[in-house]
């Protein structure tokens, strides 16, 4: 039995100032800003900056989410970041994150689900304050992917930017629980598809890995693309039946913002037009699982979504792993 529900009190997110766009990409490997766009969608990215680290994104989508939620940071007690780019193995990049909110002795943890993290996070963060094992949780999803991408590969260089999206998490009645259902899971025989083969255990950082550049994201874009969408399709529709919501009472879906043809192919089999599903894509590219919380701020900000209305989140990414989450605004 729930001791309480769960409502998103505040959502903020962060893009660094350095914008990379397609025609900058046209002077650095053989590519067209076409050939980008109708393939991806994407037109430009965001690129921290060389001493901005995924820690310091966290913090100022974080901060930002506390101020729109009328918190401060004192009043957390816990902190969750999902990144796939943490700023060191360890310490957890969620401990930095707390150092610079300045406040010390709660509980932090980083996580990594690839692109769905974030919605692992808030299964994870939701739970928990379903239980009243912790009240207001900050969930901070940061990525620095342009630490790990190769820019002499096109077929990858192109598609990912920096940034960071936060939600701020907090008991409500069991009553008025807002959080209707969520779905996450993962598939391991997939592992080779998308990843970053060296920087673990398996592969230690050598000069000879370094040279074979193995310590940059590799993905097999094809395979990838064929296992995403009934992935995504498939929990989406999961968490619709869960909640007893149809696909028409569905106010927006929100991706993960990874390909345009992705997107387009999720909310087609979920019969829902491009009215109803955000993409930013274009401003952006993907920013693994600081995507959906980075497009789902975008949203409130601009005054898209009403209180009572439904919003669906949905992702896929490395491990492979997949997710959705729908919630009553």
């Amino acid at each position: 039995m729930k001791a309480f529900g769960v409502q998103v009190a505040g959502t903020g997110s962060y893009a660094p100032a350095r914008i990379l766009s397609n025609a900058d990409l046209e002077r650095m490997v053989e590519t067209s800003d076409e050939w980008i766009t109708t393939r991806t969608g994407i037109r430009e990215r965001h690129i921290a900056a060389p001493d901005e680290a995924t820690s310091d994104m966290a913090t100022q989508a974080g901060r930002r989410a506390l101020e729109a939620a009328g918190m401060t940071a004192a009043d957390l007690d816990l902190i969750i970041v999902p990144t796939l780019t943490p700023d060191h193995p360890f310490p957890n990049t969620a401990c930095y994150v707390q150092k610079k909110l300045g406040v010390p002795r709660i509980p932090c943890f980083g996580m990594e689900a690839a692109c769905s993290g974030f919605l692992y996070a808030l299964e994870i963060g939701a739970s928990l304050v379903r239980t009243g094992a912790h009240r207001n949780v900050l969930i901070a999803a940061a990525e620095k992917l342009s630490a790990f991408t190769d820019y002499s590969d096109r077929n990858t260089c192109v598609l990912f930017g920096d940034g960071a999206g936060a939600v701020v998490l907090r008991p409500v009645p069991a009553g008025e629980d807002r959080f209707m259902a969520s779905a996450i899971g993962a598939e391991g025989a997939h592992t080779d598809l998308l990843h970053i083969p060296a920087g673990g255990s398996a592969q230690p950082i050598t000069h000879e890995r370094l040279d074979q550049g193995l310590h940059f994201i590799k993905m097999e874009g094809r395979e990838v693309f064929k296992l995403a969408v009934p992935a995504m399709v498939d929990a989406a529709t999961a968490v619709l039946t869960e909640a007893g919501i149809s696909s028409e009472q569905v106010r927006w879906l929100i991706p993960h913002q990874a390909n345009t043809r992705i997107i387009d192919a999720v909310g087609k089999r979920l019969g829902l037009g491009e009215d109803r599903v955000y993409v930013n894509i274009a401003r952006y590219g993907n920013t693994s699982a600081a995507s959906i919380p980075l497009a789902l701020d975008e949203v409130v900000r601009k005054g898209l979504v009403q209180r009572g209305e439904y919003v669906l989140m949905v992702a896929f990414g490395g491990g492979l792993t997949w997710g959705a989450t729908l919630i009553r605004w």
